[in-house]
């Protein structure tokens, strides 16, 4: 592994966006991700790499990391869950194919993961789970997602005994930046944390693996990495 200080630091690989992107004298497409992932996994003692959606060499990019971050982005296609897309969904079918590919690699290997976002929402319907696609039409509000570019605050109660408690405790103050949310679990999945309006916002597999997914941004609080940190002490004993 490369250094990061340490040796022993563990790789983790964060899945990324292929936009359309404006930079310096450029304005080209771009493999690209919000810089506080990086900062979050360097504070917490990993090494990161991103993984942007342009190969289908799952398992080969499973073994070059120890860890894998399902990042923020555009939705899920409802295609993967037998539904046609609400006029609110939009979405990115290349990025699906790849991600989608990339959690079976992961499981397939034991490879720790935390979904964030989306990245739970491909947790949840690469089992076979289902989604809500326009979630104030729900829970009758804007609430977990105020407006363009706005992280909504939340509180989010967490079950006991499971993984997210141990890591959080029994509540998590929470930046939340999404119009969808789970409305079937996927298969073998739990759902381990809620807010007050219902919606699940945390799910994890009961197992030993790792596999564990947060509705909510926690890479916008720089302050409170502690989920990060989980992942890279699971990456670390995984390795």
């Amino acid at each position: 592994m490369a250094s990061n200080g340490s040796s022993s630091a563990p790789v983790i690989g964060l899945t990324s966006y292929v936009e359309q992107a404006k930079f310096l004298a450029w304005d080209t497409e771009a493999a690209l991700l919000h810089r506080v992932y990086l900062d979050c996994v360097v504070a917490a003692g990993g090494i990161p790499v991103l993984l942007p959606p342009v190969s289908d060499a799952y398992d080969r990019l499973v073994s070059t990391v120890d860890g894998l971050v399902l990042t923020g982005g555009a939705d899920v296609d409802p295609a993967r869950y037998g539904q046609a897309p609400h006029e609110k969904t939009y979405t990115r079918p290349g990025r699906d194919a790849f991600e989608f590919g990339l959690l079976a690699a992961a499981r397939r290997a034991h490879v720790p993961v935390l979904g964030v976002c989306r990245g739970l929402q491909v947790m949840s319907v690469a089992l076979g789970g289902t989604l809500a696609q326009h979630l104030p039409e729900t829970v009758g509000d804007t609430a977990h997602q105020p407006a363009p570019a706005v992280f909504g605050p939340g509180t989010v109660s967490l079950t006991e005994g499971s993984r997210a408690a141990a890591i959080l405790g029994p509540e998590a103050k929470t930046l939340c930046y999404h119009h969808q949310a789970i409305d079937r679990l996927g298969d073998g999945l739990i759902a381990t944390g809620h807010s007050a309006d219902g919606t699940v916002e945390a799910i994890e597999s009961p197992g030993e693996d790792f596999l564990l997914g947060v509705q909510w941004h926690p890479e916008q609080d720089t302050d409170d990495i502690r989920l990060f940190q989980a992942l890279v002490q699971a990456a670390k004993e995984k390795a």
